[in-house]
């Protein structure tokens, strides 16, 4: 079974206005609302592709039972503690380029969080937790490896897709997956990165940390997939990009839930960088028609 952990999901209020005139009175083009978080994400990728999964976190209020509800019509498991606080909301304003206003969050107190440890306490080895999006403030920062240490005790595999030392700290304990793009690879590790072989040279340095599988995505240029002793690349399939909200996430969920159903990493890379294209040249993430029309298009190849 996959398990995602989204510990700070949103509505995602989508705004869209014409004129836009501040201090006045605007009216809406058009407004769409929609579940927000990147493990909330991953796990609808995953149902798509038919790989079991349940998403778990913490949901709250009026906005929590529209994320549940949400995600119970779209038949997507759910294993939510609930809290008292209301989950947040999102606003995203288009009018020529977007513009967010993020809330900010929820404050979790300890019996809502032991609730969750305890959920995740019954991981079983054959499991794969995703932990991916950011980490309410009154959790304190390190709650990511608080859920990795129960990975660790009972055998469970994770996939971490987050950034900064919150990254570094987790590659000692060897994650099944990690997924920086071009920037966030050079800022991890404070470098600039020029070239692929600069890519490499880091990707390879996230191996020698610990991680399992690297990923790293280059936009217009593809990705790459990042192995001991080879590396490989995709191209993007052909398409109008309309969205970039939750492409990263839709590459991971066509990695860990093809990768789970055949064991075969390379078709699990061409169906990550599928997925998160479909999801680029889609308002809303992924559905599978789109996702298997763009497969034969991905092409990998072994680079170098």
């Amino acid at each position: 079974m996959i398990y995602t952990v989204t510990l700070n999901p949103s509505i995602d209020f989508i705004v869209e206005v014409e004129h836009l005139q501040l201090g006045g009175l605007n009216r809406m083009k058009r407004d769409l609302k929609l579940p927000g978080g990147k493990g909330i994400n991953v796990s609808r990728i995953l149902t798509e592709l038919g790989a079991e999964n349940t998403a778990m976190g913490f949901l709250g209020g009026f906005t929590g039972e529209f994320i549940r509800d949400f995600l119970a019509k779209g038949s997507i498991s759910s294993d939510f503690v609930s809290i008292s606080d209301d989950t947040r909301i999102n606003v995203k304003l288009k009018h020529g380029d977007e513009t967010e206003i993020n809330g900010l969050g929820p404050a979790i107190t300890n019996e809502e969080a032991q609730a969750l440890l305890e959920k995740l306490s019954h991981l079983k080895p054959d499991d794969i937790l995703i932990l991916s999006g950011s980490v309410p403030p009154s959790l304190g920062g390190d709650f990511y490896e608080r859920l990795i240490a129960i990975c660790k005790k009972t055998g469970a595999e994770f996939v971490i897709d987050t950034t900064g030392k919150a990254l570094l700290s987790a590659l000692k304990h060897q994650p099944l997956l990690v997924k920086p793009n071009h920037h966030e690879l050079a800022e991890l590790f404070g470098v600039t990165i020029d070239s692929k072989e600069d890519l490499v040279k880091y990707g390879r340095k996230l191996l020698k940390e610990g991680a399992k599988h690297v990923l790293i995505s280059m936009a217009g240029e593809g990705a790459l997939f990042i192995t001991e002793d080879k590396v490989y690349h995709a191209n993007v399939p052909a398409g109008k990009v309309k969205n970039s909200v939750g492409a990263g996430d839709s590459m991971i969920g066509g990695f860990v839930g093809t990768l789970a159903l055949t064991g075969d990493a390379l078709q699990a890379f061409r169906m990550g960088v599928a997925s998160g294209s479909a999801t680029a040249f889609s308002d809303d993430l992924a559905v599978k028609e789109l996702i298997d029309t763009l497969l034969p298009q991905v092409q990998v190849n072994e680079w170098k």
